[in-house]
């Protein structure tokens, strides 16, 4: 990669202003963007420093003390949501694709409602740290944690992976450093969050997060829709003059229909199973509060994807989708590039600097829940049969952190180059059939059993793996053969029946003895919240 590389203004259409040739020096550190970096580490460093202060229990660790009003966890919700997909990727994806790339913000956004009736009340009323709670209430927990840890953290995986690539991509790309030095740069900054701060330091690093990509993202469209008169109609209609209709039309990114109901799927349904963003409804002091976090959520992350509507076809027209691809493969630079394009180094910087800072929050979100599984569903609830001695279940939380930013960095080197939309999509799959069918079965069917909750997260972890693997975007975008066995590259439509109809079977062939007595007492907490 050459240090500069010269960036030609895309044929300008007839609304917008002609700009001269960019010359964008992607791999020359600028000390504006190395300014920017610097205050938001500052920044977050300090809120670490603050919250480190006040988490000495495991209650403060992973739930912040139930101190978090719903305003605050409304925006750390967003925060969690608005990832790097979310800026980097869907952009990206609308830039070099059209249309199709907004599959992933549409998907992502539908999935919230699910959330907010369905999930959130339950969630706080019956858990207490990780969602494994819910699902383990009225189940013999020790086979329900192994599972739901299987499943959380395989799910885990696949999004570290997203945000590693991204942040990856990011500081190379800005800063002129290896890749894997990059990477390795992010996971130390996430570990340093995690482990001092906990879940206190998480969800203000997610609410300072939420509001700089905001008030960004907000910026950089109205830069863009300056160009075409501040009417969207002309910003799609150059596109298409530029690229062809095809770009306004479904079918370039995703042309099979299977695939397409498949992955929205993922998106909806895995949003209700995302142990990150399951975590956040016991920071809270109460059901009432979880649903307003919610409700206050969705708008915030609605206005966003509308943002990154205007962001991809911006970068499409004013950039171009070869001059995309030609920085980065997986097109996640379109975003920061089309920022230098219109606002110079300096908003480059900025950018940059939102799109570092959204990366750090997420995955410190996501080794904190990690985190969470293996320390409080694995060693407490299964290693110590609920009882660990005093402080015991905080260290291994901690030893766990240090765990998963390893396995983070290692991912995050193994699969340099991939759209950081199209793996969280994955990653969104194993948790609508891992996650999402278990918790729905286990708080609104009576006649759930454990081994029947236990084999829909193992049934739906296992064949989500397996058909990942065998499926186009392994087999052949990966690994570069002809076709693949499995013909979706979401398994989604497969898998999430085929967990919800294992733990309807299995509850039936091996129902819990007891189960419509512990039920009535769920119920009880589930619709009053009392112990």
């Amino acid at each position: 990669m050459p240090a500069s590389i010269l960036l030609l203004q895309a044929a300008a259409p007839a609304t917008a202003a002609a700009s001269p040739a960019v010359n964008t020096s992607f791999g020359t550190p600028d000390p504006v963007a190395i300014g920017f970096f610097a205050v938001f580490i500052c920044i977050t460093l300090g809120i670490t420093w603050w919250a480190a202060r006040r988490t000495q229990t495991a209650e403060h660790f992973y739930a912040a003390g139930r101190s978090v009003t719903a305003g605050q966890n409304g925006f750390a919700l967003a925060g969690d949501y608005m990832s790097a997909a979310s800026f980097l990727g869907i952009a990206g994806l609308v830039s070099t694709s059209g249309f199709d790339g907004l599959i992933y913000s549409t998907g992502w956004l539908v999935g919230w409602p699910v959330v907010l009736f369905l999930i959130a009340e339950p969630l706080r009323n019956l858990g207490r740290y990780t969602f494994a709670d819910v699902v383990a209430a009225r189940l013999n927990p020790v086979p329900v944690r192994i599972s739901a840890a299987y499943g959380t953290l395989a799910t885990i995986a696949f999004y570290l992976i997203a945000q590693m690539v991204g942040a990856g991509s990011l500081i190379r790309l800005l800063f002129g450093i290896p890749y894997e030095t990059a990477v390795l740069i992010v996971g130390a900054a996430m570990m340093a969050y995690v482990l001092f701060g906990g879940m206190l330091a998480t969800t203000w690093v997610q609410i300072v997060k939420a509001v700089l990509l905001l008030g960004g993202a907000a910026l950089l469209a109205l830069m863009v829709l300056a160009k075409f008169g501040f009417d969207p109609r002309a910003l799609f209609a150059a596109a298409a003059a530029q690229q062809g209709a095809g770009v306004l039309a479904p079918g370039k990114l995703v042309s099979n229909p299977l695939d397409a109901i498949s992955l929205g799927l993922a998106l909806m349904f895995g949003t209700a199973g995302l142990p990150h963003i399951l975590m956040r409804f016991y920071t809270v002091p109460d059901a009432v509060a979880a649903r307003k976090s919610v409700f206050i959520a969705t708008g915030l992350i609605g206005l966003f994807y509308l943002m990154t509507f205007i962001l991809g076809f911006g970068a499409m027209v004013l950039v171009g989708p070869t001059v995309i691809k030609g920085i980065d493969a997986g097109g996640n630079m379109a975003a920061p590039m089309l920022a230098e394009l219109l606002g110079g180094r300096p908003f480059l910087g900025f950018i940059a600097a939102v799109a570092f800072a959204t990366i750090l929050a997420v995955v410190a979100g996501l080794a904190l829940s990690g985190a969470a599984a293996i320390s409080h569903d694995l060693w407490s609830s299964v290693v110590r049969k609920g009882h660990p001695k005093p402080g015991e279940e905080l260290k291994v939380a901690r030893l766990a952190t240090i765990a998963l930013a390893l396995v983070a960095i290692a991912l995050g080197v193994a699969f340099k180059g991939q759209n950081v939309a199209f793996m969280v999509g994955l990653a969104f799959a194993i948790a609508a059939s891992a996650n999402f069918p278990a918790l729905v079965l286990s708080v609104f069917w009576r006649r759930t059993s454990t081994i029947g909750a236990a084999s829909s997260m193992v049934v739906g972890t296992t064949t989500t793996l397996l058909l990942i693997t065998l499926s186009p975007a392994v087999q052949v975008d990966l690994l570069h053969k002809a076709s693949a066995i499995f013909p979706l590259k979401n398994p989604a439509l497969v898998t999430i029946p085929l967990s919800f109809l294992t733990g309807i079977v299995v509850s039936l062939l091996a129902p819990d003895k007891g189960g419509d007595e512990r039920y009535t007492a769920l119920e009880r907490r589930l619709l009053l919240g009392a112990d």
